[in-house]
């Protein structure tokens, strides 16, 4: 029995007089994929990404931060070297996460409320969870 395309099989391909033949890579791109929901996966990764709560201080906490901040403004000459796990907030979306940064203290600004490192690191009074302070550098 013979194929029912028998007769066309062995037929030249055929070529347009009219349009110019499409490049290959030309061709390649009528496959490429389609993004319908341009930034959706950008998206959906954003909203998975997880932040922490801002934990709520105790008083007994915060007085015990209070008494360390005094500590390390009665001895700053002494360049003490510190611990300080503090807040981030995130930038996009509620909540934040948990830094630690252990540093030599450069100063404390009372009117910004904050302490400054001697890397250039500058950290919200406010935004401190815990303080540990190391030997004094000499």
């Amino acid at each position: 029995m013979a194929s029912s395309y028998e007769d066309i099989i062995h037929l030249p391909h055929h070529q347009s007089t009219r349009h110019p033949h499409m490049p290959v890579s030309a061709r390649a791109a009528q496959f490429m994929p389609f993004a319908a929901l341009t930034g959706y996966g950008d998206a959906v990764e954003e909203t998975a990404r997880l932040t922490e709560e801002r934990i709520e201080l105790t008083e007994e906490a915060k007085a015990m931060i209070d008494q360390k901040l005094q500590y390390l403004r009665d001895h700053l000459d002494e360049h003490p070297e510190v611990s300080v796990t503090y807040f981030v907030p995130d930038s996009r979306k509620a909540g934040g996460a948990y830094a630690t940064v252990k540093e030599i203290l450069n100063s404390i600004n009372s009117l910004t409320g904050t302490l400054i490192f001697q890397a250039n690191t500058v950290i919200k009074i406010d935004d401190i969870a815990k303080i540990e302070i190391y030997d004094v550098a000499i």
